[in-house]
């Protein structure tokens, strides 16, 4: 996940440029700051509803990902991961 989330190299290539120690603080700042869809778009879309007068469960429940559609495998639902689907488990 981390490695997507920096973006623009595959995971060899993180592995290849990157040494151990910056990959242990990488790991912290995401678990200090994570830098992931909700955190960045939903989080402040959700407060910027409430600012404006906004119920904020109903923006929360808007904003949230969908449910796994009934009859789905493990290997539907990793894949649609892969492709940056964010589902909820029901």
């Amino acid at each position: 996940m981390l490695a997507l989330a920096l973006g623009g190299r595959t995971i060899a290539e993180w592995q290849a440029s990157m040494s151990q120690l910056e990959f242990i603080r990488w790991i912290e700042f995401w678990r200090r700051w994570p830098f992931d869809d909700v955190h960045r778009y939903q989080r402040p879309a959700l407060l910027i509803a409430q600012a404006l007068g906004a119920d904020g469960n109903a923006a929360a429940d808007w904003l949230s990902p969908p449910d796994i559609p009934e009859g789905w495998t493990a290997a539907d639902i990793a894949t649609m991961r892969a492709f940056g689907a964010d589902l909820t488990e029901r």
